[in-house]
């Protein structure tokens, strides 16, 4: 594994030195500096280029050619809400919505709702490409599932122009980008104009196509996030405004849903989310002294690739490092499954700013989780840890998002339950930061239960759960005291080197003093 993500540095390393050579001096004018730049920082885009090209770098240069063109014909870093006809999103003939069963994004293409129209073709086009970028940026360039619903369609709306430039932006401009496109009951009639989609595709993408009817299309889509004319039973009905997102919703807090924004907690659940931090370190206490009987065993379980807790506590370590908070983990809260027991993961928020960072945490499943604390604060320069549960007996999936929002406050206002809620409804949406976590779920072939030789010794689950978020915590609280040494080893060397300075001058000037004297 060391040896590939080695060889994937150099080929990374290769392409952009490469581009600069031969790309760059001649066509410097024909991009956006905006992508110029992102591509010498952002190894992940790279390393997708390259995937899509198969780490083949003159292959992977060509591709970053044309998409870094076509980016800038279509001013893809400056499409907004603002810059494009309000009519297109209102007729809803693409949007995003919903999950695959891979717990991949799905991208609709109503098909019914698109008329072919020369002279409107350019911002149907451009429409795409803002909902490719949107959802590249927002969920770190995840890749995506095309939905192309073909229901009530005939020969009208048949537009093999605007198809291929779907595609297109998927082979040619949108790397690593594409798991599958899901055709829903295409007419015969378009039979000969999909052969013609294949062979745009190419050979390697050709496998991605997947004809479905009412039947098999929950072999890739769940129920849930089907409408009922698909055979699914999503009630989501389309409309514009707003920009249609995840449905993110309040979670669930200690007695049941919230079912308004604007409903201020209980003393008793702020009481709780109190007594809830102050357990942590009981529960460290606790837990140290069991950990002296089960030694034998956990050093076992860290050799074995399957076991959860080493690769959550691996997990938590990865940093999201936004302008106003630190996010860890950065992308995905590892569950267990109902037989591995894994029901909590910890969310660490790290204020980066001088002021209050006021934050609230949504998420598209409120049904399942508890939030510990959902709509709080966080001081200038401070950690603060949430507590996010499985509630009764649901089980996390691969479709379930988690939304972190997050505003500077002035100093002046205040952090209550009232303040934040107000604070909440003036605040405009340019100032707040968002940030999106997935679900991660882990199958176990292990038993919940572990037996220690022929003695019936067993685990519970919950201490289990606890010795993870406390192993979690721990690395977290290991981490903020290595960066405050490393901090305090730096006034020890300014300081040395002060002295030293001052030492130097004092001397100078007595050395001064005496040549005058002589």
């Amino acid at each position: 594994m060391a040896e590939q993500r080695q060889d994937k540095g150099a080929l990374i390393s290769e392409t952009r030195r490469r581009f600069q050579a031969e790309y760059l001096p001649d066509k410097s004018d024909k991009y956006d500096s905006r992508d110029v730049e992102r591509l010498q920082q952002d190894d992940k885009w790279v390393e997708n280029y390259l995937i899509w090209r198969h780490d083949v770098v003159d292959d992977t240069l060509k591709m970053i050619d044309e998409s870094f063109q076509w980016r800038k014909e279509y001013t893809v870093n400056d499409l907004s809400e603002s810059v494009l006809p309000k009519w297109l999103f209102e007729i809803g003939a693409l949007f995003l919505h919903g999950y695959d069963k891979e717990g991949y994004k799905l991208f609709w293409f109503k098909v019914k709702h698109h008329t072919r129209d020369p002279k409107q073709q350019l911002d149907k086009k451009k429409l795409v490409a803002f909902w490719l970028e949107h959802y590249a940026k927002r969920d770190h360039g995840k890749p995506l599932t095309v939905v192309f619903d073909m229901a009530e369609t005939g020969i009208s709306h048949i537009d093999l122009d605007f198809v291929r430039f779907i595609v297109n932006c998927f082979t040619d401009y949108y790397p690593n980008f594409l798991t599958k496109i899901v055709i829903f009951e295409m007419p015969w009639i378009m039979n000969a104009a999909f052969k013609i989609v294949k062979g745009w595709l190419g050979p390697d993408a050709i496998s991605m196509l997947k004809f479905t009817n009412k039947n098999d299309v929950q072999e890739y889509i769940s129920g849930e996030y089907l409408p009922p004319h698909m055979g699914g039973t999503d009630s989501f009905k389309y409309s514009y405004p707003p920009l249609v997102d995840d449905d993110f919703q309040t979670p669930l807090c200690e007695n049941g849903p919230i079912t308004s924004e604007d409903e201020h907690e209980s003393k008793e659940e702020i009481e709780a989310d109190t007594r809830e931090a102050g357990e942590l370190n009981e529960t460290q206490n606790l837990n140290q002294k069991k950990m002296n009987s089960i030694e034998q065993i956990s050093k076992s379980e860290d050799t074995d690739k399957t076991e959860v807790k080493p690769k959550n506590a691996k997990k938590a370590l990865t940093t999201f490092k936004g302008p106003l908070l630190h996010i860890s983990p950065a992308e995905e809260l590892y569950f267990g499954s109902k037989e591995t027991g894994e029901k909590k993961c910890l969310i660490v928020l790290t204020n980066v700013t001088k002021n209050v960072v006021a934050f609230k945490v949504r998420t598209t499943a409120p049904e399942k989780y508890r939030v510990k604390p959902s709509n709080s604060s966080c001081e200038p320069g401070t950690s603060l840890d949430i507590i996010v549960s499985l509630h009764g007996g649901f089980a996390a999936s691969l479709q379930d998002r988690f939304l972190i929002m997050a505003a500077e406050m002035d100093q002046s206002s205040g952090a209550g339950v009232p303040e934040l809620t107000q604070f909440w409804k003036e605040v405009p949406r340019t100032k707040v930061m968002e940030h999106r976590l997935r679900c991660h779920v882990i199958e176990s072939s292990k038993p919940s239960s572990l037996t220690l030789k022929d003695n019936a010794f067993i685990i519970p689950a919950k201490t289990n759960e606890d010795l993870h978020i406390q192993l979690t915590h721990l690395l977290q609280i290991n981490k903020r005291l290595e960066e405050q040494m490393n901090r305090c080893l730096w006034f020890q060397q300014l300081s040395v080197v002060l002295s030293l300075l001052s030492v130097t001058v004092a001397a100078f000037c007595f050395y001064l003093a005496s040549a005058q004297r002589s």
